[in-house]
């Protein structure tokens, strides 16, 4: 059986100053991809694709060494586009993306509604998926357009995943199919 890992991307050094997308990984996200990697020495990855933001290339960089397996970047993979939002507040922040999840054909906030994001994101993971004919194949993105992915093709509901998953975690799903097979939301947590 192949598997599609999604990876959330590890803990990245906030700068409210710099769009999220510039975020490095804080020295703790670093030491948590030892602990990523440990959690996913049973899988076998063929390809390993990034999102272009700098935190999830860091966290590929960090599974390239230690699977031994260069990675790449594939620009539909990065995150719900809403770079000229700004830093809101984490609690103002939830209240947005519980509309966000729940009216996925508007526009809540950012330049893509929540169906516009999942659209493009499916797009790059089926890309990847044709690259890599055989073998695992993991793709280290973002928290919401995982979350879109993931309950699109599961019976997990969007705004609860979105809250549960870590910097990092995973969710492991078969090919070609996309069902459920193993998630992570925590380091320290497994779930199926």
């Amino acid at each position: 059986m192949r598997h599609l890992i999604l990876i959330k991307h590890s803990l990245p050094a906030i700068e409210p100053t710099l769009p999220a997308k510039q975020w490095p990984l804080s020295p703790e996200g670093h030491q948590r991809c030892s602990t990523l990697t440990t959690l996913l020495t049973h899988y076998t990855p063929t390809l390993i694709v990034s999102s272009p933001e700098r935190k999830a290339q860091q966290t590929a960089a960090h599974l390239s060494l230690a699977f031994h397996q260069p990675y790449h970047v594939s620009e539909g993979l990065h995150e719900h586009e809403r770079s000229k939002t700004g830093f809101l507040p984490q609690t103002h922040f939830e209240q947005i993306m519980d509309t966000f999840f729940s009216q996925p054909d508007s526009i809540v906030f950012g330049s893509e509604s929540a169906h516009q994001a999942r659209t493009r994101f499916s797009f790059a993971i089926e890309q990847a998926l044709q690259e890599a004919p055989g073998g695992d194949v993991f793709v280290i993105a973002h928290g919401t357009v995982i979350t879109l992915f993931v309950s699109y093709h599961t019976t997990l509901a969007p705004l609860p995943l979105w809250k549960s998953l870590d910097l990092p975690s995973f969710i492991s799903l078969s090919i070609p199919d996309y069902r459920l097979l193993e998630l992570h939301p925590h380091l320290d947590r497994h779930e199926t």
